[in-house]
């Protein structure tokens, strides 16, 4: 259990943090220390970003942030989600993602900075930071959903599903759950065929012509959760969460 890497030419880098997949500040940055490695490894041509258990992920683990004194769970938390975000948009080569189940907060992080997204039937997507006391990820949901989507759910913390981001191109593929590591390790496939050379230039180009600087613009968000925490909204809101579980 815990945060997994299996190299490879197709390295997979494995979540399995019972019982939600909610990352513990820790485990946020050993994922990003794992795409890291992966990537930084030579015949590393691919990454899977994959999770076992009921889904995918489900953001920052805030029962351990209610348990801790203190801002430090809180300042562990946002540094290790936008390190493991980073991780996955800085890799050197591409990064699919093979969502099942629930994907929401820091999950949509991940999912949203992937160079590829493939998911199962029963997989959905959302940020309930609102209902957390808590911003972010919105850059990153912004880059799955059309404009007004996303700020209906940033305001609303409704949720989508893998089936509506296939509609919108953002989920190459959607499969049954069974079919979901196969389904993605097949185009990990056709991506480490190539000219492994060219593919890590490719990723590089990419990046380089995006219109948003992603990691700027989360940090800019997370700002926010600062304000909200430092004003009582964020514990009131994450007290909330934790009794009601």
């Amino acid at each position: 259990m815990g945060i997994t890497l299996r190299d490879g030419p197709i390295a997979e880098v494995v979540v399995d943090v019972p019982p939600v997949n909610a990352l513990p500040a820790r485990a946020w940055h050993e994922l990003a220390e794992a795409v890291t490695d992966a990537g930084q490894d030579e015949k590393t041509r691919v990454v899977v970003l994959r999770a076992e258990g009921r889904g995918f992920n489900a953001g920052v683990d805030i029962k351990e942030m209610q348990a801790t004194e203190g801002h430090t769970a809180l300042i562990n938390a946002n540094k290790g989600c936008f390190a493991a975000f980073a991780a996955v948009y800085d890799c050197p080569v591409p990064v699919i993602v093979a969502v099942h189940g629930h994907c929401v907060g820091g999950g949509v992080g991940l999912v949203g900075n992937a160079d590829i997204v493939l998911a199962s039937e029963d997989a959905y997507f959302g940020l309930p930071e609102v209902d957390r006391g808590a911003l972010g990820a919105a850059t990153h949901l912004a880059r799955l959903v059309p404009q007004h989507l996303m700020r209906a759910m940033v305001y609303t913390c409704r949720n989508v599903t893998a089936a509506e981001l296939h509609a919108f191109g953002s989920v190459l593929e959607v499969v049954p759950r069974d079919k979901l590591r196969d389904a993605a390790l097949e185009v990990a496939g056709q991506i480490a065929d190539k000219d492994p050379y060219v593919i890590r230039r490719a990723k590089e180009s990419l990046n380089g012509i995006d219109p948003v600087d992603v990691k700027r613009s989360y940090r800019f968000e997370q700002g926010f959760t600062f304000e909200l925490n430092l004003m009582g909204a964020g514990d009131r809101h994450r007290d909330r969460f934790v009794e009601g579980s």
